[in-house]
């Protein structure tokens, strides 16, 4: 069975330990994140701080792009794109990892707290009750401050949410209390 996550696009570009798991996960990505990645590719600001690892993570950002972009892949994603909400076909990148592109539509809801795409990966969260993978501390702690009721991995912690993780009827049982 595949572990699924919400996350954004360009962490996985990041993170290269996401695309090596020990069990077979899809990653669920908002679009609004596969758009971003156009803008990151030509911002004049780095991505990274060390120009090293900024060349290697754009260089990973253009092949994440070029997924994308495939045709059979992008015909996937304008079908997703028809009507909020709607999930793409499964994107495959190998026999572990797999894409599933979202048409996530930002609402009020949690306009003030977050930013549009942070709100949009919350709701796809809250929508699909999948968990999500994040890096940014501050995006956690107001989660956590705001009481969104959200299971929530940081990035650290991968490899236990792949192999262990919580369950969702744990989660659920634990957040009612």
């Amino acid at each position: 069975m595949r572990r699924r996550f919400v996350i954004e696009a360009v962490m996985v570009a990041t993170y290269g330990q996401l695309l090596v798991p020990s069990q077979p996960v899809d990653f669920v990505l908002p679009y609004s994140t596969i758009m971003e990645l156009y803008e990151m590719k030509d911002a004049a600001e780095p991505v990274m701080d060390d120009p090293s690892d900024d060349a290697h993570v754009k260089a990973k950002i253009n092949e994440l792009i070029q997924f994308f972009e495939d045709p059979f892949n992008r015909k996937k994603i304008e079908r997703s794109l028809q009507m909020p909400w709607r999930e793409s076909s499964p994107l495959l990148l190998n026999d572990r990892i797999q894409f599933t592109v979202v048409y996530a539509v930002d609402n009020a809801h949690y306009g003030e707290l977050f930013d549009p795409i942070e709100t949009e990966l919350l709701l796809t969260s809250l929508k699909l009750n999948v968990p999500l993978l994040s890096d940014q501390f501050e995006f956690q702690d107001r989660l956590i401050e705001a009481e969104v009721p959200v299971q929530m991995y940081d990035i650290e912690d991968y490899e236990f949410a792949v192999e262990e993780g919580i369950s969702t009827e744990e989660w659920d049982s634990h957040r009612d209390l």
